[in-house]
């Protein structure tokens, strides 16, 4: 399996609803590294998974209404917990979207899977991974 990953960050601030979250139940403020993986059985004909500055631009795309954003505030997401799982499967269904669009330099179906990891911190991190 090859794979391609590139990086962004988001800062965020947002809410829980539930006991289990404790004191996140109040508004704070995350700051997430947010890594996407590409996976491909074979490289193609040009010998890549995909076009990395394609991905990189995708991936800013999908990142840049969620930064500096108050994530409690966003219709998408109302009545949601946001937490980095949830996260994590939204930013993979916009990038699985593209890859399907053929925005990534490739076509979206030589494409077996992604992977989008969230970094709460040096200490903790989720993803979702899924096929395209």
């Amino acid at each position: 399996m090859h794979a391609v990953e590139v990086r962004d960050h988001i800062m965020i601030a947002h809410s829980f609803k539930g006991d289990v979250f404790g004191p996140a139940q109040q508004l704070h403020g995350a700051t997430f590294v947010v890594d996407a993986a590409f996976f491909s059985q074979e490289l193609d004909e040009n010998g890549i998974v995909i076009d990395i500055g394609r991905a990189h631009e995708v991936l800013k795309e999908t990142l840049t209404p969620l930064n500096y954003r108050n994530l409690d505030d966003v219709p998408e997401f109302k009545g949601k917990n946001t937490t980095t799982e949830f996260l994590s499967r939204h930013i993979f269904d916009a990038l699985a979207k593209a890859a399907r669009e053929n925005r990534l330099g490739r076509p979206g179906n030589e494409l077996a899977s992604i992977r989008v990891t969230l970094h709460e911190s040096h200490a903790a991190r989720a993803w979702y991974e899924g096929k395209i």
